[in-house]
């Protein structure tokens, strides 16, 4: 986000939200799910749906980057119907020992965020495995 003008930080913030809010999260997980400075308003949510980028740290940039990954990962599982994504997210998946995707995102943070990009996301998942074995 550093190399990227207003405008395009802008735009980025309204599509996170707008990936959000189509997962169905509130407000408070949101700021959770984004690791938005813990004072910040629920109303602060409505300025980043409108023309206010997010706060350009490493934490949001991280987190920006699996969600995008993740809606990307779905868009690729359900290309003919979009809303499938939304309804995969919130319901319960026997892959994932019968837990909620959007659960073990919310309950687990960054850590959570991660394993669901990586369940969705098999070359992503194996980047990743061979970072840590370096």
């Amino acid at each position: 986000m550093k190399s990227m003008t207003q405008d395009e930080q802008i735009t980025l913030t309204i599509g996170i939200m707008g990936i959000l809010d189509g997962w169905g999260m509130s407000a408070a997980e949101i700021i959770s799910l984004l690791a938005l400075p813990e004072k910040t308003p629920t109303r602060a949510l409505r300025r980043y749906r409108e023309n206010t980028p997010f706060p350009v740290t490493a934490e949001v940039e991280e987190r920006i980057e699996h969600i995008l990954g993740i809606t990307d990962a779905l868009r690729t599982s359900y290309p003919h119907n979009p809303q499938m994504g939304k309804m995969w997210i919130r319901q319960r998946s026997k892959k994932l020992k019968n837990q909620i995707p959007l659960q073990i995102i919310i309950e687990n943070g960054l850590s959570g965020i991660i394993e669901i990009r990586k369940h969705l996301d098999c070359s992503y998942d194996w980047h990743s495995d061979k970072r840590e074995v370096r």
